[in-house]
């Protein structure tokens, strides 16, 4: 295999610990009985509802394929769909608090365990772990938003 064929080879940051974070929300989506998108669609309703445009806008998933994840979680229970006052035609996803407290559950321990990591780094390193983070995130909705562009691959031929 070539260099060119090693596509991670000189990134210091991300591809272990990515692929970690995956596995661990499949894990979390498993537990819940969803796919791992629900899941992730799941935690940015946690702050506010939000329109189902808006969730399509944030994630890169197009608006069809948003309505099928907000049915999905509508089905299981998580989310339900709430009219605007002002504006009756405007409708938002909220997610049901009291049926979200299994995700909260489930991420108690992992957010016990990131506080005491992060314990051991001052402030500075903190602010410098964050922005690098941060950075890393806009990279990837930048190429989640490319890739949507992409006409899709054909499929692997079987030999």
């Amino acid at each position: 295999m070539s260099s060119r064929d090693k596509p991670f080879q000189n990134l210091r940051i991300g591809p272990a610990a990515s692929t970690r974070s995956i596995l661990f929300h499949q894990a979390v989506a498993d537990k819940l009985g969803l796919n791992p998108t629900d899941h992730k669609i799941l935690l940015f309703l946690f702050d506010r509802p939000r329109a189902a445009g808006e969730l399509a806008h944030l994630t890169g998933l197009t608006t069809g394929a948003m309505t099928a994840v907000i049915d999905r979680l509508e089905k299981a229970g998580y989310v339900r769909r709430v009219h605007d006052m002002e504006d009756r035609r405007r409708i938002y996803v909220e997610i049901i608090p009291e049926n979200a407290a299994r995700i909260v559950d489930l991420f108690r321990p992992l957010s016990r365990a990131m506080a005491k990591l992060e314990s051991g780094y001052s402030p500075a390193e903190l602010d410098l772990i964050h922005d690098y983070l941060e950075r890393a995130g806009e990279v990837l909705y930048r190429e989640t938003q490319r890739l949507s562009r992409v006409k899709p691959e054909p499929p692997l031929k079987s030999k």
